[in-house]
């Protein structure tokens, strides 16, 4: 499991260091895609995998099914680490998650999101105070206790 959040900076060329707790669960290479809240998810090749079969089987009669299929699939791109623990960020996706300097690196169960550190401490503060109503609509009739 993914989990934690640490603070980046990005170099002039677009590279940054994937945190060493990390990368033995993604492995040498990895899929980079769009994510839905203008970050980018990092998956290990093998969940990437899973869910990319998941959308081939939607039906393609479907508009949404293409979609979303058409937006999550042709952001993607391997990557592969290099000597220094550092992944080259694709110029489509800084764009798109409108990275800059300062990045948020967080795990989030089965992928990583790496988020314009601007845009989490905005996302975080909104949806800070809405947990508990999260949590309760998430959560409800299950019979599990925290």
């Amino acid at each position: 499991m993914l989990m934690g959040e640490y603070h980046h900076s990005m170099d002039e060329k677009g590279r940054m260091i994937i945190p060493a707790k990390f990368r033995e669960a993604l492995g040498k290479e990895f899929i980079l895609t769009r994510g839905i809240e203008n970050c980018i998810y990092v998956y290990p090749k093998q969940a990437f995998e899973k869910i990319a079969e998941k959308l081939n089987n939607l039906p393609f009669t479907k508009k949404n099914a293409r979609s979303f299929a058409r937006f999550f699939l042709s952001g993607a791109q391997e990557v592969e680490l290099d000597k220094q623990g550092r992944i080259l960020l694709p110029e489509p996706l800084l764009q798109y998650a409108s990275l800059k300097k300062n990045s948020v690196i967080i795990g989030a169960g089965e992928r990583l999101e790496i988020w314009d550190e601007t845009k989490w401490i905005e996302f975080f503060t909104l949806e800070q105070n809405n947990m508990s109503d999260i949590a309760e609509d998430l959560f409800q009739g299950s019979e599990e206790r925290w």
